[in-house]
């Protein structure tokens, strides 16, 4: 056991857990005024956005070239980080939501968060641990300002904001998941 909680210390988990939390309640307590609408996914999507920014950061570890030599097989352990990473986002914001109004459905939380991290995962690889955040930040912001989804790859650009249940939504967030996954279990955090 001592051997996980120095990962998770190295990889900066306490701290992100602390964001992750904070993020969560202050949208949370913000969103509850009822002037965003109890139809609106946006201060959901805004949660689970910053979460998956906020657990990025842990993507990349101390010492890249330390991680590379290790005697031990990494991509089973990075895979198993995003999904964990993506387990706590999804437990946070459902564990929030019992505090009072709903936000969203659970299956838009679970679309989202796999989606979010993936694209986590995916930032880490292309960038490293420390920009990891980048490519849920620009999806966001997009899917946030974007015309309403009337094609299919207006639908597909701003799958987040989706009802759960939409085709190009939960298609878009599987293929964000399973890609970024992949690639970052395998090629680990850039340098």
């Amino acid at each position: 056991m001592r051997w996980l909680a120095l990962y998770a210390r190295s990889r900066q988990v306490p701290a992100s857990l602390a964001m992750v939390v904070i993020s969560a309640v202050a949208v949370w307590a913000l969103a509850r005024d009822g002037s965003a609408g109890s139809g609106d996914p946006r201060p959901a999507a805004l949660v689970l956005a910053t979460g998956a920014m906020a657990v990025s950061i842990g993507l990349g570890g101390q010492d890249l070239a330390l991680d590379r030599t290790a005697a031990i097989r990494w991509a089973p352990r990075r895979a198993a980080h995003v999904l964990f990473a993506g387990a706590v986002v999804t437990a946070v914001l459902l564990a929030v939501q019992t505090m009072g109004e709903d936000m969203t459905t659970a299956a838009f939380v679970v679309r989202d968060s796999a989606g979010l991290m993936g694209l986590a995962a995916l930032g880490a690889a292309l960038s490293g641990g420390q920009f990891g955040w980048t490519l849920p930040f620009a999806w966001l912001s997009f899917s946030f300002f974007a015309p309403p989804p009337t094609s299919a790859p207006m639908r597909v650009a701003t799958w987040m904001l989706l009802p759960p249940g939409t085709a190009a939504g939960t298609w878009t967030a599987l293929v964000l998941a399973v890609t970024g996954t992949t690639v970052y279990a395998f090629a680990g955090p850039r340098r």
